[in-house]
């Protein structure tokens, strides 16, 4: 069969709201042996991050390489919220880039990105987003098509473990948890051997309130998690049927933390940090873990410089696709604003297959984050620098109340708390502090992983709180944050 042949393939699995919460990361509840055993032949990223906790936002930056600031996908891309994507992006898009590289491209599950001439995919393929083991079935003729040569680029996207289908009415508790998108009455998708969890088991992190109704939400999120693990299992097993397995690097990451109140949306720890396995058949060094700071800017330019595309001088695709030529072609009007005002001609991340060669390596510095929409009635900007030492959060918009996700303001661990008044507590932070910013929120995040306590205001901190302004600064400069006038005139 031609597709044996097929060499450095990728396979690019991407989750929906899940944290860490995996075996390989230490987590004494989760059940994903799947992901484990690829961690266990391919490296773990301690430290990786999103660039901003929103769905589609972050799905862009993923798919270009640059901040979704820059590349315009400020916040959802479905129903009334329309944001989309620039048109000159095209230049840099991940599907694009991989298809000019000589890939052949497929996608299935969530998209969520516009415009899709942007993120164009060959193949579309359909399968049920909150069953990973029925989408994999519906790969499997895509990982093994014997008639064309190329190697594949699969794009597998599950909707799982993102809130929805409902809540559990057979729970006792008055206020019941979110599905999460698992059938009522322990029932199981189809293929799937549903693994259940007793709300006492599971691990509560510290951002959320180890209440009840937290507990009872969890367990929905780790059944959802154990979902997906089969699915990952399966796709293992039909690339190993075809002999593809050594031929292919699985990437597993999420587009951002869980989906509670501190994590998605925030952009605090539960909301930026995000799996990162990556097992390349092609390294010699496995089995290993990184501690080096990794974005997902980073993953477009990463996953074509393993196709050898990726030109690392420029830090720009080798074949760089000539767009003021292309959208000629394609007549569209001269009147259109296709950049934003600047030329995309590099990505704002780098590659991490060196890292992936020598996992001593180091990689960024400092982590920058940029989060302004979730759904568009959200306008919350907020932007973050951080490094090993410390961690800075401006609120921008820290005179209005911080403004909630639909899903995450009907969940019961937060109304839970809510209804106990703003005193209440809500993991480090009481309902009050969570609702109503302050500008800045300066954490030694080396000492207080957990951000417990904010520093902006500490006399002992002022020259530190200084300079990791001036660090935030310079960041939006080099990556083009149109709210860096922020700082000028609000």
């Amino acid at each position: 069969m031609q597709a044996k042949s097929a060499e450095r393939n990728v396979l690019f699995i991407i989750t929906d709201d899940e944290s860490p919460t995996l075996g390989c990361y230490g987590d004494t509840c989760a059940v994903t042996p799947a992901i484990d055993a690829i961690a266990a032949d391919g490296l773990i990223f301690r430290n990786a991050f999103a660039t901003t906790a929103s769905c589609s936002a972050s799905r862009s930056v993923v798919m270009s390489g640059l901040h979704n600031h820059r590349n315009g996908q400020f916040g959802h891309q479905h129903h009334y919220h329309k944001f989309a994507s620039f048109q000159d992006v095209i230049g840099l898009s991940l599907p694009r880039v991989m298809q000019r590289a000589g890939y052949r491209t497929g996608h299935i599950g969530k998209y969520h990105v516009a415009p899709e001439e942007i993120y164009h995919f060959e193949t579309y393929l359909k399968g049920n987003g909150r069953n990973a083991v029925e989408m994999a079935e519906k790969s499997k003729s895509f990982l093994t098509d014997g008639s064309d040569d190329r190697p594949f680029f699969l794009y597998f996207a599950t909707s799982d473990p993102h809130r929805g289908g409902g809540v559990d009415n057979d729970s006792e508790l008055e206020l019941k948890p979110n599905l999460f998108g698992n059938r009522p009455r322990k029932g199981s998708h189809d293929a799937v051997e549903e693994v259940f969890f007793d709300p006492a088991d599971v691990v509560v992190p510290p951002f959320l309130p180890d209440t009840p109704e937290t507990r009872s939400e969890l367990a929905q999120y780790y059944q959802s998690c154990s979902r997906i693990d089969q699915g990952v299992a399966r796709l293992v097993r039909i690339l190993k049927d075809a002999d593809l397995y050594d031929k292919t690097m699985i990437v597993f990451t999420s587009d951002h933390g869980m989906a509670f109140a501190g994590g998605k949306t925030t952009v605090y720890e539960g909301g930026l940090r995000v799996p990162m396995v990556v097992r390349d058949p092609y390294q010699s060094e496995r089995g290993v873990e990184s501690d080096a700071m990794i974005s997902h800017i980073d993953i477009t330019p990463s996953l074509l410089d393993f196709a050898g595309g990726l030109d690392r001088e420029a830090n720009a695709p080798k074949d760089m696709l000539n767009v003021k030529k292309y959208w000629k072609e394609k007549n569209a009007s001269p009147m259109d604003n296709r950049d934003g005002g600047k030329p995309f001609d590099r990505y704002h991340g780098k590659s991490w297959m060196g890292v992936l060669a020598d996992p001593s390596k180091s990689h960024h510095s400092e982590i920058f984050a940029s989060h302004t929409f979730h759904e568009i009635q959200m306008y919350y900007p907020m932007r973050v620098i951080r490094d090993d030492k410390y961690k800075l959060i401006w609120n921008i918009a820290h005179p209005l109340p911080y403004p909630f996700a639909s899903d995450l303001w009907a969940a019961s661990s937060w109304q839970a708390q809510l209804a106990k008044g703003t005193d209440a507590s809500y993991g480090n932070k009481t309902v009050g502090d969570y609702v109503q910013r302050l500008e800045f929120e300066l954490f030694d995040i080396a000492a207080d992983p957990d951000e417990t306590t904010n520093l902006a205001d500490s006399s002992g901190h002022t020259e530190v709180l200084k300079q990791y302004q001036e660090k935030l600064k310079a960041a939006q400069k080099r990556y083009q944050d149109p709210w860096v006038m922020k700082w000028e005139y609000e």
